[in-house]
């Protein structure tokens, strides 16, 4: 393997660190220099090394993850949402409504009206309801009723003799 191959994939190694420790304590306040120096790296090429293997920034990313978390509480329990807000790591009630909604396409409040999850594996839960970095939209539900009815068993056929 070259020299460029072995910096490019000690470089990942370290961003995958970085984001692990990000997934790992999301809620908690995270800055820069911490992640930079989880990663073994500067403050400032760990932004530019983040967005480049990642496609966001770390801040961004950091807001999606919580943001996920969120739309998961939001719809399964009966906590209001200010104390979602401070329990997945944001600091202001209209900071965390200004970034849910440009993440996910719609109000906190809007998207807890959407009712409960639907019982379907935690696997496909967690990939449909995912915030995606590109689309803004929350078309997570259509996908869902497409597996509740696709898994339905079939309906048993009477014969007449």
């Amino acid at each position: 393997m070259s020299t460029r191959q072995d910096a490019i994939e000690d470089q990942n190694r370290r961003m995958l660190r970085a984001r692990d420790a990000m997934d790992r304590t999301y809620a908690e306040p995270l800055d820069i220099p911490a992640l930079a120096r989880i990663a073994h790296v500067s403050e400032s090429h760990f932004i530019r090394a983040f967005a480049a293997t990642f496609h966001e920034t770390p801040h961004r990313y950091l807001q999606r993850r919580r943001v996920e978390r969120a739309m998961y509480l939001l719809r399964n329990t009966d906590r209001p949402v200010t104390e979602i807000c401070f329990q997945v790591g944001f600091s202001s009630l209209g900071t965390f409504s200004r970034t849910f909604t440009a993440i996910v396409g719609e109000t906190p409040t809007a998207h807890r009206r959407r009712g409960p999850i639907a019982p379907v594996p935690g696997c496909f839960v967690m990939a449909w309801t995912r915030p995606s970095a590109t689309d803004r939209t929350a078309g997570s539900d259509r996908a869902i009723e497409q597996f509740r009815i696709s898994s339905r068993p079939e309906p048993r056929r009477r014969f007449k003799s």
